[in-house]
């Protein structure tokens, strides 16, 4: 038999019942799945066997289930039907001569460098992600010069939740739910201190606030 190629970047899905094989781009990681062929074989000479290991090993000398699987879908029949499936779906796929890999030629192959995108990068798709990048950036550095906090009173203390009611405050004086006022100032009646947001004891003095 021929020697076959094409088969280190595969998955074997083959069961007692046939073989399939699902065969990777060794760049993007997409998948491409052969046509199931049907193991007329495997059906028929191991069904039985298989059958004895699932339900206790009536039949008396079957090892495991597994093992009849392997045994139904192995040997030369296994190998033709790779080879028929490696066949099937090279078509998909380009070697690239520079880096070795195996990728597919819908996504991740240059048809005008005859090299994967690995190697020769599309241009216009880079000349895209680099203006997407640069746009970014400059939408960063844009919202820099902007000065998002020009309508709050950032030397005022605030908390983040009104005191009265736990609502978030969003920034302002007044809880927009309830009301109260968010960051009113506390009078110490013994000592006349100002103190932000909500103690409960002065911190000039350390009276309690009524």
């Amino acid at each position: 038999m021929a020697s076959i190629w094409f088969t280190g970047n595969h998955e074997d899905l083959s069961t007692d019942r046939g073989y399939q094989f699902k065969f990777y781009c060794e760049k993007c990681g997409n998948g491409y799945m052969s046509t199931f062929k049907a193991s007329a074989i495997g059906m028929a000479a191991s069904a039985v066997r298989v059958a004895g290991s699932l339900f206790g090993g009536i039949f008396g000398n079957a090892a495991s289930s597994t093992y009849e699987v392997q045994r139904a879908i192995g040997g030369a029949g296994h190998d033709a039907a790779l080879k028929e499936a490696a066949d099937e779906i090279s078509k998909q796929f380009k070697q690239c001569t520079r880096c070795g890999k195996w990728v597919c030629e819908p996504i991740c192959w240059n048809r005008k460098m005859q090299l994967c995108e690995g190697c020769a990068p599309d241009l216009d798709e880079e000349m895209a992600a680099a203006q997407a990048e640069a746009a970014r950036e400059q939408v960063h550095e844009k919202a820099r010069t902007v000065d998002w906090t020009r309508q709050r009173d950032v030397s005022t203390v605030t908390g983040a939740v009104c005191p009265a009611c736990g609502a978030k405050t969003q920034g302002g004086k007044f809880c927009p739910e309830c009301g109260a006022a968010v960051a009113a100032k506390k009078h110490c009646n013994k000592c006349g201190a100002d103190a932000e947001g909500n103690p409960k004891f002065c911190p000039e003095c350390g009276q309690k606030y009524a």
